[in-house]
């Protein structure tokens, strides 16, 4: 019996190739939880059982160089011994000559943002070619209250003032150079480039021409214009880059007060309000009402060409249309393209891209990214015994008409397969090492207490074992047979984030989390080049409470084979830590500090009585060494 709309983790297994095998394998090893996997929170009272005991981990020798640093709440970068930080870039800072420089007063207008490095920037890659860098910048969001700070209502006021907040949303493209161990933006060079909410994106993959995707100002379905919210990213083997569309649903609004949201919206967060950016004030597509496919539009994986400031960035419909987080792409032993992602919203689920066709690393550039215009979308399902598998999303598995509704509504098509609702997956990194994927589950306070958006229950079991889950944790899994294209796979929890000083229970954390590591809500990760993960959070700051002695926001570093965990960075008041890329000789790690003092109490990077800004910072050590 298919199991529709419910998340049934203790289903009978599925009559799969090699199932039985893997999930025999699983077993034995017990995974990260033990004997407790799968048995949610209440198993817990006895203790966290781990694959890392800290006995093994005081025994072994590390692979992590740097002394870790103390949780603290301090208005500043916090770096261990022996490394140095500085700021690269800062929300408002002009791209060309031309611009104006920072107005701590107005914060600037239309045309001086246009200009400018954007706001709140997340993720990011860096890219050299013929010896220039460049760095493609993902700008997710404004910060209202700061953005808008000129104005008492803290929100766009006129059309200026909106097309001063969309300027500030989309990408920053600029080449940045290092000079005397100092790195800086190249002002007015060739590659520096704005992708906002008005620059115009060719829509390709199975969506393109859909009825869904027509409006007035385009009746073809196949030039959308502008994107924003754009949240973790990702890079491709042939040299772009690929920025994932998160919460776009927030920027939309009804003037009529008596429409009625579709259910296909409202699946998606749209409501008759947005989320205070004014858009449709002098934007009439934001208008829900007028133009409801508009937010079809939204939600999905776009392209760019980093090198070519001239190319169109392209809307890749077949990777689904959900509150992407970032896009983790590998490439199979036999070719093809895999792209993993996660859709950030309580309760929604893990995705699997596999191309049609494979890889050439002699081919084109055209030739190799047209690999994203075609192939198959799955999404996750988890047993509780520490295996599972990709469920194909197809009209047939769905019940859906055709594959560009899928595309479009692909939330929906997860629920009819009876998909595993997560704990907020959020971003998905590869182990350079082996064939070895981890996701980052940030939180989920509705785990065990009410369904997600579409109706799916969610219960606590298996990767998402707790009940209220405010702390998250990080889930890895291994394809069987190390086959990225294949449908099954072994997984366990390589973390539980927590807190031991307040809790004796799950929610102190796994075994690998003390009180000299502990972190909530674990974000951004990413492997550098030597195999070590790094974590990021986007969690409670509050220092209070169940967050008692975890201060800011962080930074950790991983080693993955052992389990042991070290705090690298604390960043300044109420930031988040999001969004990091290395240089090519792996000497300097790009980091963001994205809305610092988004509660008012911060004046980073510039201090005294400034206006906090969201900044790029690089990293490097003070011996001229690897950054670990």
């Amino acid at each position: 019996m298919t199991d529709h709309n419910t998340n049934n983790q203790t289903a009978i297994h599925p009559s799969i190739t090699d199932f039985d095998r893997l999930a025999e394998k699983a077993i034995s090893r017990r995974g990260f939880l033990g004997t407790c996997v799968g048995v949610g929170a209440s198993a817990f009272a006895m203790g966290v059982t781990s694959a890392f005991p800290m006995s093994a981990l005081a025994k072994s020798s590390s692979r992590l160089s740097f002394n870790a640093v103390a949780a603290n709440t301090l208005d500043t970068i916090t770096l261990p011994q022996g490394y140095s930080w500085q700021v690269v870039a800062s929300w408002g800072d002009p791209l060309w000559s031309k611009g104006s420089e920072f107005d701590q007063a107005t914060r600037g207008t239309g045309q001086s943002q246009e200009l400018a490095f954007g706001d709140n920037n997340d993720g990011m890659a860096l890219f050299t070619h013929n010896n220039k860098h460049i760095l493609a910048v993902n700008n997710e969001y404004v910060n209202r209250k700061i953005f808008h700070g000129n104005r008492t209502s803290h929100a766009p006021e006129n059309a200026d003032d909106v097309r001063k907040s969309k300027a500030g949303h989309g990408l920053t493209v600029m080449e940045v150079t290092q000079t005397n161990g100092r790195w800086s933006m190249v002002k007015d060079s060739s590659y520096n480039r704005r992708i906002t909410v008005d620059s115009p994106m060719d829509i390709t993959g199975p969506a393109r021409g859909n009825d869904m995707l027509k409006t007035a100002a385009d009746p073809t379905g196949t030039r959308s214009k502008g994107t924003w919210n754009n949240c973790g990213n990702g890079r491709t083997p042939w040299g772009t880059y690929l920025a994932c569309e998160e919460n776009f649903n927030g920027y939309f609004s009804s003037s009529d007060e008596n429409y009625t949201i579709s259910n296909e919206l409202s699946r998606y967060g749209v409501k008759a309000k947005d989320r205070g950016y004014n858009w449709s004030l002098s934007d009439e597509r934001f208008d829900v009402s007028k133009h409801p496919n508009e937010a079809n539009r939204a939600g999905y994986i776009v392209e760019l060409d980093p090198l070519d400031p001239t190319s169109t960035p392209k809307k890749r419909t077949a990777l689904g249309r959900f509150k992407h987080e970032n896009a983790e792409v590998v490439i199979a032993d036999n070719g093809h393209v895999v792209v993993y992602m996660g859709d950030d919203e309580r309760g929604e689920f893990l995705y699997k891209f596999v191309s049609k066709n494979k890889y050439d690393k002699n081919a084109s550039n055209t030739k190799n990214s047209a690999l994203l215009e075609e192939g198959e979308l799955f999404v996750a399902k988890f047993y509780d015994q520490g295996v599972g598998k990709w469920l194909a999303l197809t009209p047939k598995t769905t019940g859906m008409g055709s594959q560009a509704d899928i595309c479009i509504h692909t939330r929906i098509a997860a629920s009819a397969v009876g998909a595993t609702t997560m704990d907020r997956p959020e971003w998905v990194s590869a182990n350079p090492n082996k064939a070895e994927i981890y996701c980052a589950l940030t939180n989920n306070k509705n785990r065990g207490k009410k369904p997600n958006a579409g109706g799916d229950t969610t219960p606590a079991g298996g990767p998402n074992p707790r009940d209220v889950n405010n702390y998250g944790q990080i889930v890895r899994w291994s394809p069987v047979n190390a086959d990225h294209t294949a449908s099954e796979f072994s997984w366990d929890l390589f973390v539980m984030a927590g807190n031991p000083t307040v809790h004796s229970d799950a929610y102190a954390g796994s075994a690998n989390i003390t009180v000299d590591n502990m972190f909530n809500s674990p974000d951004g990760i990413a492997f550098d080049q030597h195999g070590i993960l790094w974590i990021q959070t986007d969690g409670k700051y509050s220092n209070k409470g169940d967050y008692a002695n975890q201060g800011n926001n962080q930074m950790l570093a991983a080693d993955t084979n052992t389990g042991e965990i070290r705090r690298f960075l604390v960043g300044p008041k109420e930031c988040e830590v999001t969004g990091s890329t290395w240089s090519e000789d792996g000497k300097t790690l790009f980091v963001g500090i994205q809305h610092p003092g988004e509660k008012g109490n911060s004046h980073f990077p510039d201090g005294g009585n400034s206006v906090p800004r969201s900044s790029v910072i690089a990293i490097t050590k003070d011996d001229g060494g690897y950054i670990g």
